[in-house]
């Protein structure tokens, strides 16, 4: 909840447990991006607010947060001193780094009810 004069970093009702909904169904060996949650969640473009969501886990949580990486195949928390461990953990899943960056191509996970959501590649 939030005090008068602040705002949700949720933008809308029910994003927060759509991500970690999709958070939970990511299979062990492969992640997802900030900005493909954003998009399956309901909110393109919400990439940030999905980091906010699970930064909210800190403190202990069962969900495979070190699942999600962002669009360039990089953990985005060695800014907040989680990176090395979330890069451990995805190694011990068998997710391999090149130059820092995994394959997203062989390692991206999109649920069977978007199929149809996965963007050409931009690069």
């Amino acid at each position: 909840m939030t005090s008068p004069g602040t705002t949700s970093p949720d933008p809308s009702p029910g994003f927060r447990e759509r991500v970690l909904a999709l958070v939970a169904r990511i299979p062990e060996g492969r992640v997802m991006t900030y900005g493909q949650l954003a998009l399956l969640a309901g909110n393109p473009g919400a990439a940030r607010q999905v980091g906010f969501v699970l930064n909210s886990l800190v403190g202990g949580s069962d969900l495979p947060w070190q699942r999600v990486i962002n669009a360039q195949g990089r953990v985005s928390t060695h800014k907040v001193g989680f990176g090395d461990m979330q890069e451990r953990l995805l190694m011990a899943e068998g997710v391999s780094f090149q130059d820092g960056r995994c394959d997203l191509a062989t390692r991206q996970w999109w649920p069977d009810e978007a199929r149809a959501a996965p963007p050409a590649p931009l690069l």
